[in-house]
C-alpha cells in the first residue's frame, strides 16, 4: 500500500531545486558538508545518549539490514553517509534543500543503504526511516527517499518534507529517535534528533 495514503498530517508542496540562497550546512570543523563521495558521520549532539547511526537487522531480517539505529555505545561513531543533492551535481548541501542519504559501505548493499521512510507500523503507531531507497530520479516514486537538514538551535536535525513532487500529498516531520526494547531507531517524531555532522577519510 502507498504510504502516502496513509499520512494524516498532509500538506501541499512545489518542487523546488536546491537554491544557493539557503545557507551551507557545516560539519564539525565548521567547513561546508559536501555531496557526492565526501563522507560524513551523524553523530548526536547531547552526549550519554548513544553514539552514531548504523544499519542493523532488528525488527527486519534482510541480507541487507533495513533498520537505522543508534549505537548503544557514545563513543561509536557508526557508518558514515553520504549525501546526493537533487540535482544530482557535487558540491555544497545546503538547509532546507532535498537531499538522499546513503550509509557509505564497500560490500554487496552498497546501493541498498539510501535512506527512506518506511510502510507505516500499525502495530507501535510508527513510521520509522530504513534502508532500501532510490537514490535520484526526484518525482512520485522516488519521494519516500528524499530528506532535509534543517538548521536546530546551534545545531541541525533531519526532517522527512520532500518537495520533489509538486502534486503529491505528503507528510512533514522531523527525524527522531524511537526506542523500544532498548534499541533506538531512528524514526518520524515529534522530538527531532539533534545531531552535528562530522567529516572522515
Amino acid at each position: 500500500m502507498n504510504i502516502l495514503l496513509l499520512l494524516l498530517s498532509l500538506s501541499i508542496i512545489p518542487f523546488t531545486l536546491a537554491g544557493s540562497s539557503q545557507p551551507p550546512v557545516l560539519d564539525t570543523n565548521g567547513d561546508k558538508v559536501q555531496a557526492g563521495d565526501l563522507r560524513y558521520f551523524v553523530l548526536p549532539v547531547i552526549r550519554g545518549r548513544g553514539g552514531g547511526l548504523t544499519p542493523s537487522n532488528v525488527k527486519q531480517q534482510n541480507l541487507c539490514p533495513r533498520d537505522i539505529i543508534q549505537n548503544a555505545n557514545e563513543v561509536q561513531e557508526g557508518l558514515p553517509v553520504v549525501f546526493t543533492r537533487v540535482d544530482t551535481k557535487k558540491g555544497v548541501v545546503r538547509e532546507s534543500t532535498d537531499l538522499n542519504v546513503r550509509f557509505y559501505t564497500p560490500t554487496i548493499c552498497a546501493r541498498e543503504t539510501i535512506w527512506k521512510i518506511g510502510e507505516y507500523d500499525d502495530k507501535l503507531k510508527q513510521y520509522f526511516v530504513v534502508t532500501g531507497g532510490v537514490e535520484g530520479n526526484p518525482g512520485p516514486q522516488t519521494v519516500s527517499s528524499w530528506f532535509k537538514i534543517e538548521k536546530f538551535e546551534s545545531d541541525y536535525k533531519f526532517v522527512f518534507c520532500p518537495s520533489v513532487c509538486k502534486f503529491c500529498k505528503v507528510i512533514c516531520k522531523d527525524v527522531g529517535i524511537f526506542t523500544k526494547d532498548g534499541v533506538r531507531f531512528l524514526a518520524l517524531s515529534d522530538t527531532p534528533f539533534k545531531v552535528m555532522f562530522k567529516f572522515t577519510l
